[in-house]
């Protein structure tokens, strides 16, 4: 997945969310409504969100050091979980809070023309958003559901970003459905029902986002395609006949380590074992050009060493049936 794709969709995300951000607050001063002012907070934590994911990736560019040898993609991670953080804490809880104080003590929307107008705007503007996430995911999404796509990306910003405008959309039809509900009663416990159902919506989406970001901070295996190009590489029948056991980590979006025990033949000379070693590693950089960091053990095939490498939990850090997190 390109950062240039993602940076484009998070500009959009931010430029949206700060107008939106701004008229609704703007409707809330003149009509009281709850859920204008819950859709508010959201949209201030979304644009905050998207500020911490450009961030994110800024930091993440920084060069190697001695102290981190790895370089600093993982900065990328840091800050999505960050951001599943703030949604949860800022915008869930913030509007659970506001509906149930507004459920308590009722009261009646002034300026209805305020927050319907305003949660239209929001509604079209979310969708020129949400249309821009959808296409820069659909340049890398391939045939994968989008279901697949958000669990199975390795850079976070795509599937964070698709799932904040998705969450966008469904609170503000939750809020214009509260608002019209109160507005045809008169009834102002309907407006707060509306920021309740805001805020467990975004409470949801924060849960799903740490659970995704999480498994990505823990350390994943390469993807399932990639790790069948690298075996591929590896091997070329002649003077690498075959691997004993392999690991793959993501040290970033962008950057796979690459570590195994290939097999050697028993009769070569170190000179045409290390030939092989630096020619496979040509090879696997080739086909997955995002394998940057390569570490390639030679060794004399025997079973025991090849099922030695079968059990991650003999050899740790392996993929297990299923790479997606």
């Amino acid at each position: 997945m390109s950062a240039s794709g993602g940076t484009r969709a998070i500009v959009a995300a931010l430029a949206a969310n700060l107008a939106i951000a701004v008229a609704k607050f703007v409707a809330f001063l003149f009509s009281g409504s709850s859920s204008m002012l819950a859709e508010s907070v959201h949209s201030v934590a979304d644009s905050g969100n998207q500020g911490l994911l450009l961030l994110g990736g800024k930091k993440a560019k920084r060069e190697a050091t001695p102290q981190h040898p790895f370089g600093y993609g993982r900065e990328r991670y840091i800050y999505a979980f960050l951001v599943s953080i703030v949604l949860f804490s800022v915008g869930g809880m913030f509007a659970i809070y506001e509906g149930y104080e507004k459920i308590k003590h009722p009261h009646e929307i002034t300026a209805w023309y305020w927050p319907v107008g305003v949660l239209v705007f929001a509604i079209i503007a979310e969708s020129f958003s949400f249309r821009t996430a959808i296409k820069e995911s659909n340049e890398t999404r391939g045939e994968r559901s989008w279901t697949e796509f958000v669990r199975r990306a390795k850079a976070p910003e795509l599937p964070v970003v698709l799932l904040e405008d998705l969450g966008a959309l469904v609170g503000l039809v939750l809020a214009l459905g509260g608002v019209s509900l109160a507005l045809a009663t008169g009834n102002g416990v309907w407006d707060g029902i509306g920021t309740l159902c805001i805020g467990v919506l975004l409470i949801v989406i924060a849960l799903v986002l740490a659970a995704e970001t999480k498994s990505l901070l823990l350390g994943e295996a390469a993807g399932i395609e990639d790790i069948e190009k690298i075996k591929a590489a590896v091997v070329d029948g002649d003077t690498v006949p075959g691997i004993i056991h392999m690991r793959t980590l993501h040290l970033g979006p962008e950057e796979l380590l690459v570590a195994a025990k290939v097999a050697v033949r028993h009769d070569d000379t170190a000179a045409q074992v290390a030939a092989a070693i630096n020619a496979a590693e040509e090879r696997i950089r080739a086909a997955v050009p995002i394998a940057r960091v390569i570490y390639l053990e030679p060794d004399i095939y025997s079973e025991s060493a090849a099922s030695a490498g079968v059990n991650p939990a003999k050899s740790p850090g392996g993929p297990g049936p299923d790479t997606a997190h």
